[in-house]
């Protein structure tokens, strides 16, 4: 009965692939490329997964270290999803990545097949024939929805991999050969380091089970990834190699010879060979399950999820998946490139934040103890900094309950933090306070707001309130008593204060709604703290210290060390999303703003102010607009505030036709965990949210011809471009259900009702 009730409950955490609906004549999956913006500018990974699914199962193309004798790396930066598409050689197939960050970790247990004289080394890029890794083309490359495959020259072998929401199915076909292996490469990880398995364990239960586990100190403090192993064929011999240098004591385990087969291996870095005699042409299959508890839960994710061998069964069973997140859209585009950026942005944005918990609904918390997440799936890796722009309110709009179980996923991160507070940027039960605000405030606000989340709204808005008077967290403390973060108290004092103000003016709204009057009057107040750095004598934000003098020697084209992360004073200075009226009279009312905005996107930047900048080349600047630095992604909408609303239409034009192609470097820009191209998506429909924890979005210039979006509520949000084509950039008239809209608004409320959203495109601006 436990283990029925088990299964069931399986089914209904993970809502294992539904169906494709009969109407649906191709399969959309063919327009979703996987290898768009795998490149530098990007990040992405290029292998398979199922939607939010916790193994994401890709090869990795070369082991460069995070540090070398205690200095930063600069080139791991273009390996933060472990993959790079100019890269001559693949190193291995790792379980676990992100997707377009700008900082990494994972890189779980990484496995290669080979054949010939065992290596067990990896080799390097240039000399690929001094180790395990192989050369490979693009030519002989296969990259879609749950399904990867390539050749690896250097040993003949065909590689192919799919997944299912715990589990990686590996498919290798070999040459004959009585030399054939599978490498087992435990050390391995992105942004790896001397030091950085903190312990490495492994149990070969029989001639094709092993069970195991990796402790890491990395990005996430104290992660542990375990893991179960099965092949599809028996292996004739193992082995392995222990890694650890300068152990000054070994024990008593010297009595055995733990390099060949031997059953009970430990250490802090191991890699392991499974041997093998293949027939030409002999395919033998690994499936790799995960679990965040235990080497037994891992064994029970896989045999929930696969229990068979069936590798075609498990990829078809993924495009179902993918085919229903993707058919929750119907749209007509101008071109079939369109459509492809289209549906790689939907794809980009079910990547991640990933299932974080067992089929049994067993997580480890932050607290390091085992939860059992009730009555919603427990989430990991939300990049709160970027996602929630654009991408939690995307979710709030076409995937509320999976917001809901994030929103939830975060007040169980706050109920057992020791500090008491909300997410900044984790994953894998750890916080890693990463950038910089504390964004889930506006999530959880935003959730509430537009009813995604229907759990306890006071308990939530007491979480907020907690989080942002964690005064030793960033400078809080300093900010509630002065009004601002002081430049001598932390090094991104002006980002901070904008982006606490933003977050503070959601909690307000939030207390607004629930009667909190005290609370409101607070919030609203703090909300304000954007004008105490903003410097009418430069029309600037600039930093200020603890005695309130602004810092005399300030660079307005810099993006280091002026006070801000990631972008200089001319992108931060329009970050007042929530009181964007108030800023413009600030700037000089309505000319003063459109003057703004206008040198901002045609001035040139000198190559000097991002020279250093790991994720921004001349390719993703426009003027000095920097679309992949995520604080600019509302700023084109502002021009709607003018009296030249028209330039929002252009620009928001340009952004998509200059930022989005269909390239290995197809984004301007990392995507964040789906925040480039959530933006992409609300803006190819014509509105944006342009300040979440508001209900109304801002209206601009569709791409879309036509577009259906199915809501989950059963309600269809239809949207017509009437006149659509590449010169017609400029909207003439909006209506709503045949009325016409006054203002450049429409809100939420309305558009989950139902209804067409009606643009009428035209090729000159409607100027009056």
């Amino acid at each position: 009965m436990k283990n029925i009730k088990r299964y069931l409950s399986a089914l209904l955490m993970t809502a294992l692939l539904p169906g494709i609906s009969s109407a649906q004549q191709s399969p959309l999956t063919q327009y979703v490329k996987p290898l768009i913006g795998t490149a530098k500018m990007g990040h992405t990974f290029p292998g398979a997964t199922v939607p939010f699914g916790a193994v994401q199962l890709s090869p990795d193309t070369d082991t460069i270290p995070y540090a070398v004798n205690g200095k930063y790396t600069g080139d791991v930066y273009k390996y933060c999803a472990g993959y790079q598409y100019d890269d001559p050689t693949i190193v291995g197939f790792s379980h676990t990545h992100f997707s377009g960050t700008g900082h990494s970790d994972l890189g779980d247990i990484l496995v290669m097949p080979t054949q010939g004289e065992l290596q067990l080394n990896p080799g390097t890029a240039d000399h690929p024939e001094t180790g395990y890794r192989s050369l490979y083309s693009h030519d002989n490359e296969i990259a879609e929805p749950n399904y990867y495959s390539v050749q690896l020259d250097d040993h003949q072998i065909k590689a192919e991999l799919t997944t299912t929401t715990r589990v990686g199915m590996h498919r290798y076909t070999y040459p004959a050969s009585d030399q054939s292996h599978l490498v087992l490469d435990l050390n391995a990880g992105i942004y790896n380091y001397d030091g950085k398995n903190v312990w490495t364990v492994v149990r070969v239960l029989n001639d094709s089970t092993l069970t195991g586990y990796r402790q890491t100190n990395g990005w996430a403090r104290t992660r542990v990834v375990y893991f179960a192993i099965k092949t599809s064929k028996p292996f004739k011999n193992y082995g392995a190699e222990y890694l650890d240098k300068n152990v000054q004591y070994r024990g008593f385990w010297r009595k055995f010879d733990q390099t060949d087969n031997f059953p009970d291996l430990a250490a802090h870095n191991i890699r392991m060979h499974l041997d093998f005699d293949t027939e030409e042409g002999e395919q033998i299959m690994m499936k790799v399950a995960i679990s965040p508890v235990s080497m037994s839960n891992a064994l029970e994710n896989m045999e929930i999820e696969a229990p068979h061998w069936d590798f075609d069964a498990v990829v078809a069973q993924g495009k179902k998946a993918w085919e229903n997140e993707l058919s929750r859209y119907t749209v007509d585009m101008l071109n079939k490139e369109d459509l492809i950026n289209f549906y790689t942005s939907v794809y980009h944005a079910n990547l991640m934040p990933t299932v974080y918990m067992d089929v049994n609904g067993q997580y480890k918390g932050i607290d390091y103890e085992v939860h059992e997440a009730e009555g919603f799936v427990n989430y990991t890796s939300f990049s709160l900094w970027d996602t929630f722009r654009a991408f939690h309110p995307w979710l709030n709009l076409v995937d509320p309950k999976r917001n809901s179980d994030m929103v939830s996923s975060m007040m169980a991160h706050h109920d057992q933090s020791v500090l008491n507070m909300l997410p900044i940027w984790s994953h894998y039960g750890n916080e890693n306070w990463c950038m910089s605000g504390y964004h889930s405030v506006s999530v959880v606000v935003d959730a509430i707001l537009k009813g995604s989340y229907k759990g306890d709204a006071e308990a939530a808005l007491e979480a907020c309130v907690q989080t942002a008077n964690a005064r030793r967290y960033e400078g809080i403390g300093e900010y509630i008593d002065l009004g601002y973060v002081p430049d001598d108290v932390n090094s991104t004092s002006v980002s901070n204060t904008l982006e606490y103000a933003y977050d503070d003016w959601c909690i307000a709204q939030l207390a607004k709604k629930l009667g909190k009057e005290d609370i409101a009057a607070e919030f609203t107040k703090r909300a304000g703290n954007w004008k105490n750095l903003f410097d009418p004598s430069i029309g600037f934000m600039r930093p200020k210290d603890s005695e309130g003098n602004f810092r005399e020697e300030f660079d307005v084209l810099e993006t280091h060390g002026q006070g801000f992360i990631e972008g200089n004073t001319w992108n931060y200075s329009l970050y007042v999303p929530h009181q964007p009226e108030q800023l413009m009279e600030a700037l000089g009312g309505q000319s003063g703003l459109e003057t703004y905005l206008d040198s901002l996107f045609t001035m040139h930047l000198p190559d000097k102010y991002f020279a250093n900048t790991e994720d921004i080349t001349r390719e993703g600047i426009i003027g000095n607009y920097v679309h992949g630095n995520e604080p600019s992604h509302h700023v084109a909408y502002l021009y709607n505030l003018t009296t030249s609303p028209w330039k929002t239409q252009e620009r928001l034009r340009e952004i998509i036709r200059h930022q989005y192609n269909n390239g290995p470097a197809g984004l301007g820009g990392n995507d964040d965990c789906g925040q480039m191209s959530a933006w992409y998506l609300f803006t190819s429909l014509g509105f944006y949210p342009v300040a979440p924890g508001d209900t109304d979005y801002w209206l601009g210039s569709p791409l879309v011809k036509s577009a259906e979006v199915q809501l989950q509520n059963g309600k269809t949000l239809k949207i017509k471009a009437l006149n659509q084509s590449e010169k017609n950039v400029y909207v003439s008239r909006v209506r709503w259900n045949g009325q016409d809209i006054e203002g450049f608004k429409i809100s939420h409320d309305d558009i989950i009702q139902g209804g067409e959203l009606e643009f009428v495109m035209s090729s000159k601006p409607k100027t009056k």
